[in-house]
């Protein structure tokens, strides 16, 4: 069974950093993306960035670019995001997810098949 295991949530000022991390087990092949999601209160999970397990492309909405930085470890089968510069309006719940490639851009929620748990992220101002 895939199985994706988020961590490095936590609180930190405005300004500060972050890096989570996302480990997959259970792949057969190296043909889907991971991406990272973000779900503030009362609002829909989006996708902020993902990367392709083979090719390593990597896609940010606009909201991100510039701050944070999407990598991979395929020794390891962990993704990392690196977030710098952290915003107040960067509170949310943060995901992992998995998934087919989708060409040239981020996946929708739908796009994604399968799930990690949530990780809290709160920058204070």
């Amino acid at each position: 069974d895939v199985q994706l295991q988020a961590s490095g949530g936590g609180l930190v000022q405005a300004g500060g950093s972050l890096r989570l991390s996302c480990t997959a087990s259970g792949f057969t092949s190296d043909d889907y993306q991971i991406g990272w999601f973000r779900q503030a209160p009362g609002k829909e999970r989006l996708g902020i960035s993902c990367i392709g397990r083979s090719d390593g492309r990597t896609y940010y909405d606009r909201s991100v670019k510039g701050r944070f930085t999407i990598s991979s470890d395929n020794a390891k089968n962990t993704v990392y995001l690196q977030m710098n510069k952290l915003k107040p309006e960067d509170t949310a719940v943060y995901y992992c997810a998995a998934g087919p490639l989708v060409g040239g851009t981020l996946p929708d929620y739908g796009d994604m098949e399968y799930w990690g748990q949530g990780t809290q992220v709160t920058v204070s101002s």
